[in-house]
């Protein structure tokens, strides 16, 4: 290394690291100093903890330590400019591998590289770029198993991984197998205690699951994410969340498809909301133009599907609503951390959630086990609630609009399990718990009705109490087909519009 470069490095500070962030690169070097070759460290730190800050200052001193060559490795194109830029910062000279880079041979200029995986593994396997001095190799966002296809080319380097959720896209191809080793970094309950992380403030919906489907990566399919989250029940409850805890503020929305996401800014905007539309398939000018609109307008909602979950930093963001069910942790802990940064008018930000995801993985602070998920993540996974189990848990509280309706302080105390347990011990047959229940509904409906009309507009403001309640039925007689259960609603609405009309036309 010449004295021009090191006096380089050495003269461009960058901003200064928190405590955390200075003892995890010291803990990084020492073990790199231990392994100085061939060896695979995985390092983990929450969303929003500057991981990017950490490995560019990390890479930094390597380069002044041992004087070789580090390549940084990343699976988004936004990413490649914002690493780019903070290593400029700090006064590391480094050149990007894009698309535009045909070709790279012993190049002594550069001390650092950032490329992407993609353009990477190609120009490697056609020889077009050589490195003649690379001692470490650093993996963002390495929870993606699109990096294992370049291992092969780094057998004698370090290999640094790091990310917020050290469990793999994959099950079938685990952490492990990659990284001898995983270090833990500072918790999200720490750094919100800390006030380096927003607490989150999380408020959930219950939601019927049943009809989503497992794809091939373990995760629930768009096509039927698409018929649930698109249906009319779903973008009401959508607009009720938003309008009760969200209204008035910096709102990201994330969804699991597109034709949900603009039927969830077409709804929006029939609300008199300002409201964008964001996906894959916009151009870089189109996404830059909406970027800088959502950034600009305070009460702004965006609503996305599948691209600001990484590469995305927008600070402003006091709302984010889950629109969408997730299996895998590593997606709900970024979408929720889209919302975590701080800002001195902002400590807390609101997490709306309407896929039963802090039921299934628990709150986004709760404190997670990092290490024995790296160990054993098939254990983890198999440990986690099922869609079923969940549903057993829910119970409905009627909504604030619909009690003033009723003229209700709070929602009726009505078992559908102790009716049918009183039912069948009286030697009734089990549906008269259902008739117990839908004269239950009439006997709420009818002293605040002006008309029949308006009890059956009642009547359809029951349709979340009518369906926990047609789903404690079945869970009592252990028939919990989706098809019985449809057609036992069905009935329960059919009947209980009877029972209206009976009593307004006496």
């Amino acid at each position: 290394m010449t004295d021009a470069l090191r006096e380089q490095l050495l003269s461009n500070k960058g901003k200064t690291l928190y405590g955390y962030q200075e003892s995890a690169i010291e803990k990084i070097m020492d073990r790199m100093r231990s392994f100085p070759e061939r060896y695979n460290l995985l390092y983990q730190l929450p969303t929003g903890g500057g991981k990017t800050v950490i490995f560019s200052e990390l890479a930094k001193r390597y380069i002044l330590e041992t004087g070789k060559q580090v390549l940084i490795l990343t699976h988004r194109i936004e990413l490649l400019g914002q690493t780019s830029g903070m290593l400029t910062d700090i006064g590391v000279s480094n050149k990007i591998i894009d698309s535009k880079l045909k070709l790279l041979e012993n190049d002594t200029e550069h001390h650092c590289f950032v490329a992407m995986v993609e353009t990477l593994n190609n120009r490697m396997n056609d020889e077009h770029i050589v490195f003649q001095n690379m001692g470490l190799v650093i993996i963002d966002e390495a929870h993606y198993n699109s990096f294992r296809k370049l291992f092969g080319h780094f057998k004698n380097q370090i290999l640094l991984g790091v990310t917020a959720t050290p469990l793999s896209s994959n099950i079938k191809l685990p952490l492990k197998d990659n990284y001898s080793e995983l270090i833990v970094g500072e918790s999200i309950n720490s750094l919100v205690d800390q006030e380096y992380l927003a607490q989150a403030n999380t408020y959930s919906y219950d939601v019927n699951l049943k009809s989503l489907k497992v794809g091939i990566n373990g995760d629930y399919t768009v096509n039927s994410s698409e018929r649930l989250y698109g249906n009319h029940f779903m973008q009401e409850k959508l607009l009720y969340a938003y309008e009760q805890k969200g209204k008035g503020t910096k709102t990201l929305i994330f969804n699991n498809g597109i034709h949900t996401s603009l039927q969830v800014a077409q709804l929006f905007r029939e609300e008199g909301l300002e409201i964008r539309h964001l996906d894959n398939t916009h151009s870089e000018r189109e996404r830059a133009d909406i970027l800088h609109w959502f950034h600009t307008k305070h009460d702004a909602i965006l609503s996305s599907v599948s691209i600001l979950t990484t590469g995305f930093d927008e600070p402003g963001v006091e709302t984010v609503i889950l629109n969408r069910a997730t299996k895998s942790l590593t997606l709900y802990h970024q979408m929720i951390g889209r919302g975590s940064r701080v800002l001195p008018n902002k400590k807390q930000f609101t997490v709306i959630d309407l896929g039963n995801n802090a039921r299934r993985f628990g709150l986004w602070t709760a404190h997670v086990n990092w290490a024995d998920i790296f160990r054993a993540p098939n254990a983890y996974l198999e440990g986690l609630y099922s869609d079923e189990e969940i549903e057993d848990t829910f119970v409905y509280e009627m909504p604030e609009d619909l009690l003033k309706k009723l003229n209700l302080t709070e929602t009726p105390k009505f078992s559908m399990k102790e009716e049918y347990v009183r039912v069948t011990r009286a030697g009734k047959r089990p549906k008269a718990a259902i008739e117990v229940s839908i004269a239950n509904h009439t006997k709420l409906i009818v002293p605040v009705a002006e008309d029949v009309f308006h009890a059956l507009e009642l009547a359809g403001d029951l349709d979340q109490d009518i369906d926990q309640r047609v789903r404690d039925y079945t869970k009592c007689i252990s028939k919990t087909t989706a098809n019985y259960r449809t057609w036992l609603i069905d009935e329960y609405q059919r009947k209980l519009a009877q029972q209206l009309r009976a009593a307004f036309s006496d």
